[in-house]
């Protein structure tokens, strides 16, 4: 009896339990739709960008080294300091080489005489071979005489000139206006064309930048009939300030690089400030000089799952619908719309947790926002 009397609560128990949760979910049922922010596809007049990581690189950059041994005797600069064009930077101990030129140049004077004699000698021969007074053999060895003596003298101011060349090598002078690095050698060094470089010289001012461009940022560029004129580099420094001026573009290489997939882009900047220095890191962006007009959809709108990319869409009834989506750059904080929308559909961009695909819901209007 006591068992059966068990049973019997136990199941209205359960069937009062049955009853609330009906009345739950048709109170829950009953209750209005949850409001989600919407925004519509829109048309937006954009400048497309593209970004980058880049290298400094000078634009002229030389080691200079001693192209003669010697003592370096004078060194000229300050380290660190901005150089000009011509300025004496090293100067070798030109003692030795001094006295080369002038043995080279009494040699040469040696060889000029011994060269007259040999054409006088010659001269007055001549006429007394066609009178027969002397026999022809004789005229012969003088006109070889001549000849080796004249090539003598060729000899001599040949080693002349490298004798003077070694003597201008004693002096190291800046091959274009830059910045000097630190000195490798001090004065009283031996120095020599073995002895490696004597320091590093980099023009600053314009300045390199090597940008790898993907093959896709590539195909964009190469779309325009000029590309040069119609993007624009600009650069973004390590603590996030960007370079008033752009800069231009000056070498784009004609082939891809199989290692990496891109392609090498060289673009020039104004360094006056010398804030750019070589080897250094920098953002590159590429902006279009012209905007254009394309489908944009804010970039909070956009999901993505195992087959991609998908936006929550609403139909005229506000019943929420998956809707898959071909994306193509960010701008801002816009994403720009290359398929699958069209011009005015509505997009769920706030309460996404919310809406569920079959789910009717109460869009309100999402306030835009501003990119930076």
């Amino acid at each position: 009896m006591r068992r059966i009397l068990v049973i019997s609560a136990l199941a209205l128990g359960l069937g009062l339990a049955a009853c609330d949760q009906a009345e739950d979910s048709a109170s829950a049922g009953s209750g209005p739709p949850p409001a989600v922010g919407v925004a519509p596809v829109i048309e937006k007049e954009i400048t497309p960008s593209f970004e980058f990581i880049g290298r400094v690189e000078a634009v002229d950059s030389v080691d200079l080294e001693a192209r003669v041994t010697g003592f370096l005797v004078e060194r000229l600069f300050e380290e660190g300091a901005t150089v000009q064009r011509g300025d004496l930077l090293f100067r070798i101990e030109p003692g030795p080489y001094e006295a080369a030129v002038a043995a080279r140049r009494a040699e040469l004077a040696r060889t000029e005489a011994t060269l007259i004699n040999a054409v006088q000698q010659r001269e007055r021969m001549e006429p007394l071979v066609r009178r027969e007074a002397q026999p022809q053999a004789r005229l012969d060895e003088l006109i070889a005489a001549e000849g080796e003596a004249r090539a003598n003298r060729d000899a001599a101011r040949a080693a002349l000139d490298r004798a003077l060349i070694d003597l201008d090598y004693t002096e190291i002078k800046a091959p274009f206006t830059g910045r000097i690095g630190r000195a490798a050698f001090t004065e009283g060094a031996v120095v020599g064309p073995a002895s490696g470089p004597l320091a590093r010289l980099v023009s600053l001012d314009p300045i390199f930048v090597n940008i790898p461009v993907t093959d896709r940022a590539m195909i964009a560029v190469r779309r325009a009939e000029d590309p040069a004129s119609q993007f624009r580099p600009y650069l973004r420094l390590a603590d996030g300030t960007m370079l008033e001026e752009p800069g231009r573009f000056t070498f784009i290489d004609p082939q891809v690089d199989p290692t990496t997939d891109t392609v090498r882009v060289r673009a020039e900047f104004a360094n006056e400030n010398e804030i750019l220095l070589p080897g250094q890191f920098v953002t590159v962006r590429i902006r279009a000089v012209q905007p254009e007009t394309a489908m944009v959809i804010p970039q909070i709108a956009v999901q993505q799952d195992q087959a991609g990319r998908m936006v929550l869409t609403l139909d005229a009834d506000n019943v929420v619908q998956i809707t898959r989506v071909t994306m193509g750059e960010r701008i801002d904080t816009d994403w720009i719309v290359e398929g699958g929308l069209e011009l005015g559909q509505t997009v769920i961009v706030d309460g996404l947790q919310k809406a569920r695909p079959g789910m009717t819901v109460e869009p309100v209007a999402s306030e835009p926002v501003v990119g930076s």
